[in-house]
């Protein structure tokens, strides 16, 4: 490409030197860049005279169809140019739904101030959904985690905080001036189910293998009718700490089995990702996740409190 570049510009001017300096090259690197041109052609592009510098019949059949070639190669330089701009901006982020959103509030408003320019999109979707998408390439970076499974092959996880799940209860339950509960506590209880749960299937197996069962009363995608169902005497739910926050809800930690979540910022391996990829890791590294550095940065493996909490 500088051998055309220099090449057009020596026929426009018909002075090596004018053309050198239009280059920003010296005249010898000009000239030596248009030798290797004519030798790939198999011929003369100037007849050189003294005074006159003209171009011969090879280079009057060269010019446009290397005008052609410079003008497309500019068109797709800017074009790049284009596209890189444009992926620097934007940012496909999914989040688990059973993720309390307050959770997320300190990151996106720190991450918008050093990034005023990157456009933040987030989905929220059941973490099965999510590593799909971010395998298909809907998201460039998602959060999540799915219990009982090993991380898939392709996927690279930093974990950021650990969370106790909980069992909820009405305040006037017999079980709920306890310190923790028991699963086989449980048995023959009213259940309110999670849909989007990322246990769904990984408890399911623990409570049936202790022969705990019990009838699914009422489902839900969203915690905070489930919590009301709770409050209103309906069942028991099962949900992360940091979710179970509702007027008269009592939350209890689960034993037998104890059950914790860890939660990943997970990215594809080997796939290109734009700055705005690296500036949004970098910013999950430094928010505090329950109080404390992420789990990948040395933080405590015990983010969420394990005491009781009543609300």
């Amino acid at each position: 490409m500088h051998q055309i570049r220099y090449f057009l510009a020596a026929a426009k001017t018909r002075n090596f030197t004018r053309a050198a300096e239009q280059c920003a090259v010296s005249p010898p690197s000009l000239l030596r860049a248009i030798k290797l041109l004519e030798g790939e052609f198999g011929g003369p592009l100037f007849n050189r005279e003294r005074s006159n510098m003209q171009l011969t019949e090879l280079g009057r059949i060269a010019v446009p169809h290397l005008q052609l070639i410079f003008d497309e190669a500019v068109q797709v330089k800017k074009s790049a140019k284009d596209y890189v701009a444009s992926a620097k901006s934007t940012l496909s982020l999914g989040v688990m739904c059973t993720i309390a959103p307050h959770q997320f509030v300190d990151l996106m408003q720190q991450f918008h101030k050093a990034n005023p320019a990157v456009a933040v999109a987030v989905l929220d979707s059941k973490a099965s959904t999510l590593e799909k998408g971010l395998l298909s390439g809907q998201f460039d970076v998602a959060i999540y985690c799915l219990p009982g499974e090993a991380p898939h092959a392709r996927t690279h996880a930093l974990p950021l905080f650990r969370e106790r799940m909980m069992i909820t209860l009405p305040p006037a339950h017999a079980l709920a001036g306890k310190p923790s509960v028991a699963a086989t506590e449980l048995n023959g209880e009213p259940y309110l189910d999670r849909v989007n749960c990322e246990f769904s299937g990984y408890a399911d197996k623990l409570f049936l293998d202790r022969n705990i069962v019990g009838p699914t009363v009422y489902q839900s995608e969203r915690d905070d009718w489930i919590l009301a169902m709770v409050a209103a005497g309906v069942g028991y739910g099962f949900m992360p700490q940091s979710s179970a926050i509702h007027p008269g809800v009592v939350s209890l930690p689960l034993t037998d089995p104890e059950l914790w979540r860890t939660v990943n910022l997970v990215t594809v391996r080997g796939r290109p990702h734009s700055p705005a990829v690296g500036a949004f890791v970098r910013q999950v590294m430094r928010v505090k996740w329950f109080g404390n550095v992420a789990l990948a940065m040395g933080g405590s493996k015990s983010a969420a409190s394990k005491k009781p909490r009543k609300t």
